[in-house]
């Protein structure tokens, strides 16, 4: 069965119906649901709408908490330690990134962490507030819990950690924001689920089987016996990763992936995030003219492709957002039907989940 385009606005109402059935007000499903289909529009399927099945589900077993607010545990200076309670992620993410972007506004930098909150989703949409701000913003974030590990240590044959993400954000002054927001692991969870739904094999080199030896079948991810992804970059990608853990885990105080006794029962994420106020160094044209320069420069490479022009961050993100604004957003059949289904099963009435299906086509 072929997958499905749904208008991006179908999706968002739907979205909100699903969170505000499982207990959120409307002002949390409104930021839980616009970042997920932001993410869909941006092309970060892997953080999207498809993760609503997982969010009912760990809703349901009460591993993510409704109308949470992130607590402040402890505030020097420019220092802040933020617990998310169990909350939406999306929230007490942005919740944290309103609190560096405020203390950098007066001291000129900000270092914060956050611990305990559900699963953030796609790390560029903070980074982007803080460019709104016109702050420049690093996140070292880890992730735990929501069952097997997925990501294994270069050299090693099986899963020790998770997809650990980096995420770096520049203002750019007049032009378009620079966001530069990866996973540590060769391939992002969600595209091989995607791949795994769709009964379609992965590209080689990014996926071992429970041996150890290279695959291309997605299954491993999914079904026993588990393989794992790779990191990206070999041994640099393994460190970024495992430093991800020691300064979005550790420094945070949050849960690590060392103990499976330690580890939450849902997807958790913790995070190190650094606010830096650009103008406490120098000029802003300056800083934004030799940006953009350096920029420029590295784009006036020919391409070795004529058909595919030097890219930089937050540019791929633009074209899907202004194609799938206009066309709407492709599901996958299987993720299709297991959103509806978790909409039913968060008590969604069937006239909206009526109403989501008749969107699709």
């Amino acid at each position: 069965m072929a997958g499905v385009l749904v208008k991006h606005e179908a999706l968002r109402a739907l979205g909100r119906e699903i969170l505000v059935s499982m207990g959120s007000d409307a002002r949390e499903a409104g930021i839980v649901a616009d970042h997920l289909v932001d993410a869909n529009l941006s092309g970060h399927d892997s953080h999207g709408v498809g993760l609503l099945p997982t969010y009912v589900r760990e809703r349901h077993a009460d591993f993510v908490r409704p109308n949470r607010k992130a607590i402040l545990v402890r505030e020097d200076g420019v220092f802040g330690i933020l617990d998310g309670d169990a909350g939406y992620g999306h929230v007490m993410a942005r919740e944290a990134t309103e609190w560096g972007i405020a203390r950098a506004r007066e001291k000129g930098a900000a270092i914060v962490t956050l611990r305990n909150a559900h699963h953030i989703a796609r790390v560029g949409t903070y980074a982007e507030m803080a460019i709104e701000a016109g702050m420049v913003s690093i996140f070292f974030v880890n992730v735990v819990g929501g069952g097997l590990q997925k990501v294994a240590p270069f050299g090693g044959s099986d899963a020790r950690l998770h997809t650990n993400p980096i995420c770096i954000g520049v203002p750019m002054g007049s032009q378009p924001p620079f966001v530069l927001d990866f996973a540590t692991s060769k391939i992002a969870m969600g595209k091989v689920r995607v791949a795994y739904n769709e009964k379609r094999k992965v590209a080689p080199g990014v996926l071992i089987d429970s041996h150890g030896v290279p695959t291309t079948e997605a299954v491993v991810l999914f079904e026993e016996p588990y393989g794992a992804i790779v990191p990206f970059g070999d041994h640099k990608g393994f460190g970024l990763a495992v430093m991800c853990e020691l300064l979005g885990g550790v420094l945070s105080g949050g849960a690590t992936n060392q103990d499976a006794g330690l580890r939450p029962g849902g997807l958790y994420n913790n995070l190190l995030a650094i606010f830096i106020d650009p103008t406490r160094f120098g000029e802003l044209p300056y800083f934004h003219r030799e940006i953009e320069a350096v920029l420029a420069h590295v784009k006036a490479s020919p391409p070795a492709n004529p058909g595919a022009p030097v890219l930089t961050a937050g540019e791929p993100e633009r074209a899907y957002r202004n194609k799938r604004g206009a066309e709407g957003i492709p599901v996958d059949a299987v993720s299709w039907r297991e959103i509806l289904d978790a909409a039913d099963n968060a008590g969604v009435s069937d006239a909206a989940i009526a109403a989501a299906a008749s969107a699709a086509r």
